[in-house]
């Protein structure tokens, strides 16, 4: 793809962060410096006139499907897991703020006190209006993954990228950390993660993505400037799209 390397490739993307992103050398909750860190990439994107619609997901503070494994209603469990994404969105809105990002907090669930109730065209207007969105409390729905809610808003706010932030260079065939043969896949196609058993994405997502047009692209976030390199339309990470490398 040959790229202005001054302007921004996409004009909308949805961006989606791991809740485990936000604990950075801890082992549980919010580390200051790694959001500090996060956000900082973030607005360097945003400075580009990107719009930016953003999820993260609770796994620092709660996972829902771990806390049935141990007996815990897996409805009661996806709802707690559901307000540690509201309990991110605040930490993350909060710092952007500082940063001189206008941003908006918009959940799935009514929790007016902290945050707008999520309505699509509101979102929209917000995009419209260059305030980053941020979408809390997933899908509303116990038993959906927030991979499901980044596709589902994705596709609401007609993203032209998705993003899937992680803590490796893409897709491999195995974990790269574990094992050294582990083959790199520069292009993937939807199907392949189905019939591959990728485990990069749910398959829930996938089944949504897979019936529209947005790519997906699989980046590392903990290399400095990943972020805006793929804004300015260079190839690192994984591409996923419907063709994959046909």
């Amino acid at each position: 793809m040959e790229t202005d390397s001054s302007k921004p490739a996409f004009k909308r993307i949805l961006l989606k962060l791991s809740g485990e992103a936000l604990m950075g050398p801890t082992e549980y909750g919010i580390h200051s410096r790694t959001v500090e860190s996060i956000c900082s990439q973030i607005k360097k994107i945003k400075d580009y006139g990107v719009e930016i619609g953003l999820v993260v997901g609770g796994g620092n503070i709660f996972r829902g499907v771990h806390a049935s494994e141990r007996g815990m209603d897996r409805v009661v469990g996806d709802n707690i897991g559901m307000l540690a994404t509201v309990m991110n969105s605040l930490a993350l809105m909060d710092m952007l703020e500082k940063m001189g990002i206008y941003t908006r907090v918009m959940s799935a669930v009514r929790i007016e006190a902290f945050a707008e109730t999520y309505i699509r065209r509101r979102a929209v207007r917000h995009l419209e209006k260059g305030r980053l969105v941020i979408f809390a409390a997933g899908t509303g729905n116990p038993y959906f993954s927030t991979d499901t809610a980044a596709s589902l808003r994705a596709m609401e706010i007609n993203a032209e990228l998705f993003i899937k932030a992680t803590s490796v260079d893409g897709v491999y065939s195995a974990d790269p950390k574990k094992d050294s043969s582990a083959v790199f896949f520069p292009k993937l196609s939807y199907m392949d993660i189905l019939t591959r058993e990728l485990k990069v994405i749910d398959s829930t997502a996938v089944s949504l993505l897979m019936g529209s047009k947005i790519p997906l692209r699989i980046i590392n976030l903990t290399r400095e400037g990943n972020l805006e390199r793929v804004i300015l339309g260079e190839d690192i990470g994984t591409l996923v799209t419907r063709k994959g490398q046909e």
